[in-house]
């Protein structure tokens, strides 16, 4: 009997139909729970986009945000104020922070390890690395360095750091140590960039070390303008793959299987998470933890791994989660500014810790 006949006998028929059947009820008792989670994250990005706008040196009520961004009427002070300066710092939080959080979930399922992300896996540091290099070279013979070019500049960074992590992955199986060798790559990138600033000219080294500690100020629209429809058409990309990237998440065996190619995937998946990764390093400077928490979080709400519902899911968790932590950054000690990353590390760390202490147990 061919494999063809076998698959039509009235058992396996029976079969699938009972494994369809727990499918779609698995999925009708979990689809409430799936459309909360988005619903709950739209909202909250919502509200914090409003907070943001209203938040400030300069208070705008809420009557006059939605007279200023749907009508474009009003004070001429306060629409400046939103229009230029809140407004592309807002899009720039939610973006690129849902960007950080996507590529941080791919990386995770790129290397089956729940601590791979661009800044401890010292992508942003490459990122970064080749971002100075490219700013303190080449303002030496132009007086203008265009988005593009930094966006170039940091996914080669980034591909060049995801090539020392790979080699260390091949012969490095537990999870510590690959954390090691990504905190190693992150210091040498971040050892060779301070090098580069001591022979940098005064103007340089100003706009780099505020760049380096991380922060959405500063966004113009232009700048959102490029990293939108970069981040925005990887969503769309990685979304469309949800369905390999679910097969992959149960081996590589099974993944093949399932008509995957593997290999091309897997260079598919390099590609898309250090195009992310060095976009965003290129835009708002190395970002820490988003990438590692977030994901974690997404799936802890979803109960469920699944990425056609974990990858829209993490991109506005990125969103929600940047948005907060800027406000934070802006508000906590005004007219001082933190950091970003000062902020994420604070909120996003404890996350990582929870999560390795429960790995841990449950291995116990």
């Amino acid at each position: 009997m061919s494999r063809k006949e076998a698959d039509k006998t009235p058992a396996a028929l029976r079969l699938r139909g009972e494994t369809e059947a727990e499918e779609f009820n698995l999925t009708a008792a979990a689809r409430a729970r799936y459309f909360a989670v988005i619903l709950g994250l739209l909202i909250a990005m919502a509200a914090l986009v409003v907070w943001n706008i209203n938040t400030g040196s300069v208070h705008i009520s809420v009557g006059s945000i939605a007279r200023i961004l749907f009508l474009k009427e009003g004070d001429e002070t306060q629409m400046g104020i939103v229009w230029q300066l809140r407004l592309p710092r807002i899009i720039a939080a939610a973006v690129l922070g849902g960007g950080l959080a996507l590529s941080g979930f791919l990386m995770q399922t790129f290397f089956g390890n729940p601590i791979a992300g661009p800044f401890v896996l010292g992508i942003s540091a490459g990122s970064k690395l080749i971002v100075a290099m490219v700013m303190i070279v080449a303002l030496r013979f132009v007086s203008y360095v265009s988005s593009w070019m930094m966006v170039i500049a940091a996914f080669i960074g980034a591909l060049i750091a995801m090539g020392f992590v790979l080699l260390a992955a091949r012969s490095i199986r537990q999870m510590s140590m690959l954390l090691v060798a990504g905190i190693m790559i992150s210091y040498i990138c971040s050892a060779i960039t301070e090098f580069l600033i001591t022979f940098a000219k005064d103007s340089d080294i100003v706009n780099l070390h505020s760049w380096s500690q991380g922060s959405f100020s500063g966004t113009t629209w232009s700048n959102v303008t490029v990293f939108s429809i970069i981040v925005l058409a990887s969503l769309v990309v990685v979304f469309f793959m949800s369905k390999p990237i679910g097969a992959y998440q149960m081996g590589e065996s099974y993944a093949q299987s399932m008509g995957v190619n593997v290999k091309r995937f897997r260079v598919i998946l390099i590609l898309m998470s250090s195009l992310i990764a060095g976009c965003v390093t290129a835009f708002a400077g190395p970002i820490s933890f988003v990438g590692i928490a977030v994901p974690h979080l997404v799936k802890m709400l979803l109960k469920t791994a699944k990425p056609i519902v974990v990858v829209p899911c993490c991109f506005f968790g990125g969103a929600v989660f940047c948005l907060f932590c800027d406000y934070i950054a802006r508000t906590a000690f005004a007219p001082t500014e933190l950091s970003i990353s000062t902020v994420t590390a604070i909120f996003g760390a404890p996350v990582v810790i929870v999560m390795l202490v429960r790995r841990h147990g449950s291995r116990a």
